[in-house]
């Protein structure tokens, strides 16, 4: 007797179908192949307790178990419940015709109760790619699956309901998510606002002006200035996601077994990532945890924050190392990470937020009496360094950050929303979407903000008039500021002018964006 069933294995944030067949033989053996790990070879013991506790009988043939395609190897609990419903269709306990119209993922405790997985998402879309009619899966996964339309998926909680479904005696409704809701009830659902900041009115420009354009941002200050406080809020302005963007953020904190998490750990019980992530590191991350990898590749925090802000606090105090394989996933927009047997994708469009103090002790240039520095100008010199010039290269704006006297912080006075300054990037966002919207018709890349042009389009989109060239070009040649710093320049005057809602690039424009080069001044070289 021969069975089939079916299954998904997730490679990167996609998934591929398994076919599980079940050849059953007179005799006593069990043979599982097909390239399973560690964990899915122990499931057999797990399956049977399963199966025993739940009242069917014990497996009276010789069963080998094929998991195909053989060359992708097959990782984790999650084909228990596959697996056991394989066996007990082998055993005629299971009837055999809707084995072939739906996707079966889960895993199994010993007393048969359905555990969550992870990478649902990606498995109910290769799911509904196959032209499978729907997907069983554990109940708290049901939610997660169901955002994705036209597949049915069924959530239950344990093998013997599984088993009843799949013999007809019992109905069930499928799962079903309104995105919309999700979208409207989740989207700005956030406790950190602009109008708790005082002061920092540079601050929060250049941060609007980063949020407009997608640029990655560097702040240079002293402790307590409100760096960290700003940074946080800077997801606040961000355009809200749009559902393709949602999707695919989903998908990598679903392959990252993080949607169950957020649930656990905030209430949060959408079935979409429908906010911009934020993600905070703490500058002891290890590169692989920064990135992604690992022997069994999982996605890193730049994968994490896609669609959203990457925040490292204290830049300085990362490895060198790590901060370093930063560099390529900032230029491309995503991350490759290559074993010897398997090579995964994942993509990694972020903002880049960084914060550092201007010295070891923190007070260089602060005039402060009460807090002299008391760096030497070599230890300053070796604490800059620290950050490379390549790293540099890929930050649009960096921008000095002085503390707050007391008479700012006494003014009840909130300031500016960021439901204000949302508006304004808002507005600034869909004029960029509008100004490449025929060069993504036909770009391999598609650029959606102006972070993202190529030189190219640089050079179509942020042409300077007579006044504007002649003050850029004596920034080049007087005040020292770098030729790495050019597109950067022209990129942001691009942005500021969006926001100015400007179809040319002004002079004022150009002013304001040299203004944020203050590391490629030569007093910080």
């Amino acid at each position: 007797m021969l069975i089939k069933c079916f299954g998904a294995a997730p490679q990167g944030i996609n998934a591929a179908i398994v076919t599980i067949e079940v050849h059953a033989v007179p005799g006593y053996d069990f043979t599982l192949v097909g390239l399973p790990d560690n964990a899915v070879k122990e499931s057999h013991e797990r399956i049977l307790a399963a199966i025993l506790v739940n009242g069917f009988g014990k497996p009276r043939h010789s069963l080998t178990i094929d998991m195909a395609p053989a060359d992708i190897k097959k990782e984790g609990a999650a084909y228990d419940l596959p697996l056991a419903i394989g066996m007990l269709a082998a055993g005629e306990e299971v009837k055999t015709s809707l084995l072939e119209k739906f996707l079966i993922m889960g895993e199994l405790s010993l007393d048969g109760t359905l555990q969550p997985i992870q990478g649902v998402l990606p498995i109910a879309l290769a799911a509904r790619a196959a032209g499978f009619q729907g997907i069983i899966l554990p109940e708290q996964n049901a939610r997660e699956a169901a955002v994705v339309d036209n597949i049915d998926v069924y959530g239950l909680n344990n093998l013997q309901s599984v088993v009843r479904f799949l013999n007809g005696d019992l109905s069930i409704e499928p799962t079903k998510v309104d995105t919309a809701a999700e979208f409207a009830q989740y989207a700005f659902s956030s406790d950190l606002d602009f109008s708790d900041v005082r002061g920092q009115e540079n601050v929060r420009r250049a941060m609007e002006v980063a949020a407009a354009g997608g640029h990655n941002m560097l702040m240079v200050g002293p402790p307590g200035a409100g760096k960290s406080m700003m940074a946080k809020r800077l997801s606040s302005i961000l355009p809200p996601l749009n559902l393709e963007e949602a999707l695919e953020t989903t998908k990598i904190y679903s392959v990252a077994g993080m949607m169950a998490r957020r649930k656990e750990n905030n209430g949060n019980t959408s079935a979409l990532i429908v906010q911009r992530p934020f993600r905070s590191p703490h500058h002891t991350v290890t590169d692989v945890a920064l990135v992604g990898g690992g022997s069994n590749p999982h996605p890193g925090e730049i994968s994490l924050a896609h669609n959203g802000v990457l925040f490292l606090d204290e830049l300085p105090e990362y490895k060198r190392s790590a901060l370093e394989v930063m560099r390529q996933p900032l230029e491309d927009r995503k991350i490759c990470v290559t074993r010897a047997k398997t090579s995964v994708e994942y993509p990694s469009s972020f903002m880049l937020v960084a914060a550092m103090n201007p010295c070891p002790c923190g007070h260089y240039g602060e005039n402060n009496p009460a807090h002299p520095c008391t760096c030497t100008p070599a230890q300053i010199h070796r604490y800059m360094s620290k950050i490379s010039g390549p790293l540099l290269d890929r930050i649009d704006i960096q921008c000095d950050i002085q503390a707050v006297p007391y008479s700012v912080l006494k003014d009840a006075q909130p300031g500016e929303s960021s439901s204000t300054m949302r508006a304004r990037v808002i507005a600034a966002r869909t004029k960029q979407e509008e100004r490449f919207s025929e060069y993504n018709a036909t770009a391999a890349k598609p650029v959606h903000c102006n972070a993202q042009m190529t030189p190219k389009l640089v050079r179509e989109f942020c042409q300077l008039d007579e006044a504007g060239d002649r003050m850029l070009s004596y920034a080049m040649d007087k005040m020292g500021l770098s030729a790495r710093a050019y597109d950067r320049i022209l990129k942001v005057a691009r942005t500021i002018a969006d926001l100015d809602n400007s179809e040319s690039i002004q002079m004022v424009h150009i002013s304001e964006a040299i203004g944020y080069r203050s590391l490629d001044r030569e007093d910080w070289a």
